[in-house]
């Protein structure tokens, strides 16, 4: 038998400027349930993720603290990989752009490009807007009154320096020619016509290096005057995706080309132009497929620490718990678009979705195998049902294996068809009616047989989403080992039959209503 195709899944890596919010947490959610379900399909998959700690916004806060930057980026990296732990981010590795390794690296990629493309690399004056929010200069077309549009609150500095610049023009037919051949390369498609619409304008050159600025990786070659500077921070950041694979180190092919760069919408012009030409230009494969995500809102506008516009992290997730946190953050924001966030809805989908339907559905059903079965699920079993169910589970898989893209949303709309199903499949049966007549004992079984052979697929399709409330399910039905063991394709021959249901602590307990002030 031949070893799994492998999955090596990344996302952006996040700037250590401060502590984890709801973008952060919902890129990261959304990666971790594409690195789980890859996994329940077989595959072998590496999910890295990390910390961008270099540029001078990071420069810029250790000095407002009076901190050096490497004990202030050693702060927010502890600040993240807690965050990231407490919501079951199943992570298999965690670069810092700050180790010596990851530094190696990119000196080494830059290196390569001199050495394939001389003329790739050129020193030139410049002069420009640059933004310290985006790590970026921008032009006057990107400009609104005068602002960068993603950090309105901070002032443009004006930058006159002479750089070692990439001559990323040189590569727009490459591009061009890249999404036209492989329009799966940036995804979803609404990206991809906004990186076409740029390519249309025409590519400028792009600024490989920074003088006067320190800290960073020190670019591999001086320029003409001897000055040394640093390597400008997006090619130091976006490197880290070949470095994690130990570029150049021997045996780095193991595992380049990644699969899939899970980025966010803000940031696709540096992963979709920028990144694959840098790559050309090292005669180095490119990734199969970026996913740019869009933004969690709250009241309409993107979260923003410098705006003003936040929201407290830890608070959101002890609302409901971690799990159910994750859910409505994956069915209440499209995972290819902009959704909000509100207090008044994540309550509402979780009573209505977890507590109530799936919750309430859950116990009904142990309770009964219980009451009506002495605890074993019964044999018998309603086909049509199931078969009803079968085809909400192939649309699941549809939405979430990659063919269509990464419509996680989708996929929990497809399941909780299932659930709402089997809800309704109760109310018109009523279970507790056909045990008062022994003449319907076999009705009676076929309805409980059907309750549990509807839950247990659901149980095992939600572990990439729940994974710790899927075993919960998982087990309160009699299931053995961990839900998430479990392959999709050994799904449809799993047969509960005898399995022993477990009545334990409902699932999602009801949210207690507010108290009347005293």
């Amino acid at each position: 038998m031949s070893d799994p195709a492998p999955f090596f899944l990344t996302t952006a890596i996040d700037y250590a400027n401060g502590e984890p919010h709801l973008g952060h947490a919902f890129e990261k959610i959304g990666a971790d349930v594409i690195a789980r379900y890859q996994r329940q399909a077989g595959r072998a998959v590496h999910f890295l993720i990390g910390m961008d700690e270099h540029g001078q916004k990071v420069a810029q806060t250790a000095e407002a603290r009076g901190v050096a930057p490497h004990a202030l980026v050693d702060e927010i990296a502890a600040s993240f990989r807690a965050m990231w732990a407490r919501l079951g981010i199943s992570y298999d590795q965690f670069i810092r752009t700050t180790t010596a390794e990851h530094q190696e690296g990119v000196r080494a990629l830059i290196a390569r490009i001199f050495e394939r493309s001389p003329d790739d690399f050129y020193e030139k004056a410049y002069e420009g807007w640059y933004c310290v929010g985006c790590e970026a200069f921008k032009n006057d077309a990107e400009l609104v009154d005068g602002k960068c549009p993603l950090h309105p609150t901070r002032e443009l500095q004006w930058t006159r320096e002479t750089n070692w610049f990439f001559r990323l023009s040189r590569y727009q037919p490459f591009l061009e020619r890249l999404l036209r051949e492989r329009p799966a390369f940036c995804q979803p498609e609404s990206r991809r016509n906004e990186i076409l619409g740029l390519l249309a304008q025409g590519l400028e050159d792009v600024s490989a290096s920074r003088s006067r600025f320190s800290w960073g990786v020190p670019f591999p070659r001086p320029t003409s005057d001897g000055e040394t500077q640093t390597t400008y921070v997006w090619f130091d950041a976006l490197p880290n995706y070949l470095t994690a694979t130990g570029f150049p180190a021997a045996g780095y092919e193991a595992r380049w080309p990644a699969q899939l760069h899970v980025i966010g919408k803000d940031i696709t012009r540096f992963h979709c132009v920028i990144w694959p030409a840098m790559l050309e230009a090292a005669g180095l494969p490119l990734p199969e497929r970026v996913w740019a995500h869009g933004f969690v809102q709250l009241g309409g506008e993107r979260f923003s620490k410098s705006a003003g516009v936040k929201l407290e992290l830890g608070e959101a997730i002890d609302r409901f718990g971690p799990d159910a946190f994750r859910y409505f953050l994956l069915r209440e924001v499209p995972f290819d678009g902009d959704g909000n966030f509100s207090w008044e809805r994540f309550e509402e989908r979780y009573t209505a979705d977890l507590a109530n339907a799936l919750g309430n559905l859950a116990s009904r059903t142990v309770a009964m195998v219980e009451k009506y079965c002495d605890g074993r699920v019964p044999a018998a079993s309603d086909a049509a049902v199931l078969a009803a169910d079968a085809a909400d589970l192939a649309a699941y898989h549809a939405a979430m294996d990659g063919s269509r893209g990464y419509l996680l949303h989708e996929g929990l709309a497809a399941l909780w068809q299932v659930v709402f199903r089997a809800n309704a499949y109760v109310q018109e049966r009523q279970p507790w009616s056909l045990s008062k007549d022994p003449a319907r004992r076999d009705e009676l079984e076929a309805v409980l047989g059907t309750l549990v052979r509807q839950l247990a697929p659901v149980a095992v399709a939600l572990a990439p989403f729940m994974p710790a409330k899927a075993q919960e399910l998982w087990e309160s039905l009699g299931g053995a080992g961990r839900a998430e063991d479990v392959r999709f394709a050994a799904v449809a021959a799993l047969d509960p039959t005898g399995w022993r249901v477990h009545k334990g602590a409902g699932l999602f307990p009801r949210p207690e209503p507010p108290r009347p002030a005293a």
